[in-house]
């Protein structure tokens, strides 16, 4: 096919897939995703363990305090016996890392940490080697197990054999499916992929690009000019059989309290998780959290102008329907189940209120508006406040890609700006920040415009309608 140019009148959207339901595309959007770009993700978007410690030392002290008050009950081979702690979607292996550093410290008399095991399972080759090689891991080499697969291959773990399971962030990349009720019947969006007309003239050879987007062959897409970003998806919705949905009773009757033609996300591949979660954990045990981004609240989930996705890179991430979810949970027997924002689950743990760069940043009376860089500075100028008092327990320079198409002397600013942050400060933009640590810094606040009242308010904001949040359940 000879190269399409954007001046050609034909030269619209052309197309590189059918029709196929959401959670199908997601899924080959993902493998296509990670293979391309899973050494950069971070370039993309930042999750609250890819730098930050405080999620992984909350959940430490979590454990650590349970795992003692249950030492109190238990005879001396109970106590004694090995404890399997596994995390799912593991990532770089930073929140591994940060868990086992805490719990290794909180564990003074050393009843619970010589006892761990700590199983990284990770479906995507790429990141899971970055888990391999982080530096701050690595010193837990003798109790780490690195599984390179996903969470619905874990049938070599045996019933009952599990303490804790750690999921965070990873919901929201699992299988979803978009529905709704219209005229008595379930219809569920489809997605068609084109790509943006302005990229044509990047592929002469379009058969070929076409075929290795099919066929999701990497090798060949890697040699080509990167598109995911590209991507313009067309959408239609299809009457779908619900019998072929697991739960399907119970989506059912979830969908009677949603109006007509409003689409809410159904996390299949979640659901299937707290399945695999309940058949995995012992008696006993700790229980299973999930970290992710959504609601439980009805309001929401009721609204027809609710984000139920984002794309970030190309890749889908889904909105979490944690009240589906829960319902889910009741329904495979499990009773215990708690619905929290993640922020209270860390501010608990910690024994202190904290608020995230992002929570800090959105206080501000008067935040800059103008050019995209002016923001890159104030962001940067808010993080350099903020270290004066603050440090951290690692050595983590913080990756903050400046804004494309900064002015020279504006973008040699930046550069200098961020260069000279502290390797023990912030070490990214959604890290968590206690409440100390900011009245520490409030001087310095305030000379960038930020007052106490503002942060204060913040502080004791309730959650957004759609939010990070913690979904715990325990053993049985």
């Amino acid at each position: 096919m000879s190269a399409l140019t954007t001046n050609e009148s034909d030269a619209l959207p052309q197309l590189v897939g059918d029709f196929q339901p959401v959670d199908v595309w997601q899924a080959h959007i993902n493998r296509l995703f990670y293979g391309l770009w899973g050494s950069r993700v971070r370039d993309f978007y930042q999750t609250f363990a890819a730098a930050d410690y405080r999620l992984g030392f909350a959940l430490a002290e979590d454990y650590w305090r349970q795992c003692s008050e249950r030492i109190k009950t238990q005879n001396a081979e109970q106590a004694a016996a090995p404890l399997m702690v596994m995390e799912w979607g593991a990532g770089n292996g930073n929140l591994a890392a940060c868990f086992l550093d805490r719990l290794q410290e909180l564990d003074v008399e050393q009843v619970v940490f010589p006892r761990v095991t700590y199983v990284c399972v990770e479906q995507e080759q790429t990141l899971l080697e970055q888990a391999k090689q982080n530096a701050d891991l690595a010193k837990h080499q003798s109790r780490i197990v690195f599984e390179c697969r996903s969470v619905e291959d874990l049938a070599t773990y045996g019933e009952g054999t599990v303490d804790r399971i750690i999921c965070n962030e990873l919901w929201s990349e699992l299988p979803t499916k978009l529905i709704l009720r219209k005229d008595g019947e379930i219809n569920e969006e489809h997605l068609r992929p084109n790509l943006n007309e302005k990229r044509l003239v990047d592929f002469p050879d379009w058969p070929k690009f076409v075929e290795a987007f099919d066929k999701g062959d990497l090798e060949t897409l890697k040699t080509l000019p990167a598109f995911l970003g590209d991507l313009v998806w067309e959408r239609e919705y299809h009457p779908v059989e619900a019998k072929n949905f697991p739960f399907r009773r119970t989506v059912m009757e979830f969908l009677k309290g949603i109006d007509e033609e409003v689409l809410v996300p159904y996390n299949v591949g979640a659901s299937q998780s707290i399945k695999e979660a309940k058949r995995l954990l012992a008696s006993d045990a700790i229980g299973f959290s999930s970290f992710d981004a959504g609601t439980a609240d009805a309001r929401v989930l009721n609204d027809p102008e609710k984000p139920c996705y984002t794309v970030q890179g190309g890749q889908f991430s889904f909105m979490v329907n944690f009240q589906l979810l829960q319902e889910i949970a009741m329904h495979l027997g499990i009773r215990t189940g708690i619905i929290e924002s993640q922020r209270d689950f860390v501010a608990r743990s910690m024994g202190a209120q904290v608020l995230s760069v992002m929570d800090l940043l959105a206080s501000h009376p008067r935040p800059p508006e103008g050019e995209p860089w002016q923001l890159d500075v104030f962001i940067l100028r808010t993080l350099e406040a903020v270290n004066q008092t603050y440090r951290a327990p690692y050595q983590r320079k913080i990756e903050f890609p400046i804004t494309e198409g900064t002015p020279p002397k504006e973008r040699a600013e930046l550069e200098a700006l961020l260069q000279a942050l502290p390797s023990d400060g912030v070490p990214d933009t959604i890290a968590y920040l206690t409440e100390a640590e900011i009245r520490k810094a409030m001087p310095a606040l305030e000379e960038l415009g930020y007052d106490e009242e503002g942060i204060q308010a913040m502080l004791q904001f309730p959650p957004q309608p759609v939010d990070y949040t913690h979904f715990l359940f325990s053993g049985q």
